[in-house]
């Protein structure tokens, strides 16, 4: 597995992955439509363009698309970390793979130390993967926050705050 800066070629396995089960415990929703997708999708290229955001596809080793890793607000002290990887390759270490991956190339490219990781406490995948980072990372919890999203969606999230040993 590895991961590369994201192309408009893995549009499609973008909007087709980017499901109802993959967003359940996330504040988005899956995209309307293509265009919706490539739209939002390009906004996040740009914002990489400018040094604003870090945004990778997570590449299988056949050359598969199998998920996304990103990294916003590249200009803060504490950028906030993403990743989601499709439904039928979970539970194979990719999102810990690629986490791992782009919180190493941060740390080398850009001096980040400090990273902020949000999660709904339901969201069981999540939680886990969180904990694999324990021994080169401090984790701080911060306060739970419930919120209702714009589509109705009752989100329990719990941040964190990963920072290097």
């Amino acid at each position: 597995m590895h991961i590369e800066p994201f192309d408009m070629k893995y549009l499609n396995d973008y909007f087709n992955g980017f499901n109802e089960e993959i967003t359940k415990y996330q504040w988005p929703e899956p995209f309307e439509n293509i265009e919706a997708s490539k739209d939002m999708l390009q906004e996040f290229m740009d914002e990489m363009e400018k040094g604003e955001t870090l945004f990778y596809s997570v590449i299988s080793d056949d050359d598969k698309f199998i998920g996304s890793v990103e990294m916003h607000g590249m200009t803060s002290d504490c950028p906030e970390l993403g990743v989601w990887i499709i439904e039928n390759e979970q539970r194979k270490g990719f999102a810990y793979a690629a986490l791992k991956k782009l919180l190493k190339y941060a740390a080398r490219t850009y001096d980040k130390k400090k990273f902020y990781y949000e999660a709904d406490i339901r969201n069981e995948g999540s939680m886990k993967l969180l904990s694999r980072f324990g021994t080169d990372y401090d984790i701080i919890e911060c306060d739970l926050e419930e919120t209702v999203t714009d589509s109705g969606k009752n989100l329990k999230l719990q941040g964190y705050v990963i920072a290097e040993k």
